[in-house]
């Protein structure tokens, strides 16, 4: 399991089931798009800080983020 990818690939799932861009997301959760982006294209490995952000601001619980298909 790589975990930056399986992290990537649920913020975006859950990211576009709520209709945002990067953009407004990033907004919603203190961050820059930037950031969300690189997340989301596997080159950024993140803070637990920022993982609860990201959660929080998704409405999900964070092992949801951690949870491989």
């Amino acid at each position: 399991m790589d975990i930056v990818k399986v992290f990537g690939t649920n913020l975006k799932k859950y990211r576009n089931a709520m209709n945002l861009s990067q953009e407004a997301f990033a907004e919603k959760c203190g961050m820059h798009r930037t950031y969300i982006s690189a997340i989301e294209c596997y080159r950024r490995s993140i803070s637990l800080e920022n993982i609860q952000r990201i959660s929080d601001a998704l409405e999900i619980d964070t092992y949801k983020l951690f949870m491989e298909e």
